[in-house]
């Protein structure tokens, strides 16, 4: 314990660049958080050798959400690991899409989130091209509304909260009625409970 609590210590005062390489895996994903809010010129490039080399794959993961937050200096590494096989790397390269907020990103997030990659992958990819918000999107996001499986379809109803236009207020409008409670409680949130019930076709 009173290990644990000096290399915490280390990491939350001091240069946490040495832990990067310790054998406990914990110990290396708090040394990769301490580090993307580090200064130093050498940050991207110990966080990009991680994001590909390390042993564990949630240092892995972490790696890449750190790169995330440095900006598009990690935008390639990000947008590579997008394609690990492992759907914990991938979902934290989708999110760390979203945070870096590049447009050219849009196409390839669209893929992932109308594939076939795990929902908890799909997710993050849709949630991901809600943060960016570029028009191109849209397509994909309408689609998913109408025909993917509840938690995207919740997960896509939200992100259309970064756009505007008459299909969007359709998308919502639909929303409401859909079978799944999950959904449609998301499109209340959205919506809000002020206006008018919407009618149901059926």
């Amino acid at each position: 314990m009173g290990a644990s609590r000096e290399i915490l210590g280390q990491l939350v005062n001091g240069d946490p660049r040495p832990h990067l390489a310790d054998r406990e895996p914990a110990v290396r994903r708090l040394a990769v958080v301490a580090l993307a809010s580090s200064d130093g010129e050498d940050v991207a490039e110990l966080l990009t050798g991680l994001a590909a080399d390390d042993d564990d794959v949630h240092v892995r993961a972490a790696a890449i959400e750190a790169l995330g937050s440095l900006g598009a200096i990690g935008y390639e590494t990000v947008v590579a690991a997008l394609a690990d096989d492992e759907g914990v790397v991938a979902e934290a390269a989708a999110t760390a899409l979203g945070e870096i907020g590049n447009r050219a990103a849009t196409p390839v997030l669209g893929v992932v989130a109308a594939g076939s990659q795990p929902p908890i992958v799909r997710e993050a990819a849709i949630a991901a091209l809600g943060a960016i918000g570029d028009p191109a999107a849209l397509p994909t996001l309408l689609d998913i509304v109408r025909t993917g499986k509840p938690q995207l379809r919740r997960r896509a109803v939200v992100a259309l909260t970064a756009f505007d236009g008459p299909e969007v207020e359709s998308a919502f409008t639909a929303a409401r009625l859909d079978r799944n409670p999950m959904v449609r409680e998301a499109a209340e949130m959205v919506l809000g409970r002020s206006g008018p019930e919407p009618v149901d076709p059926g």
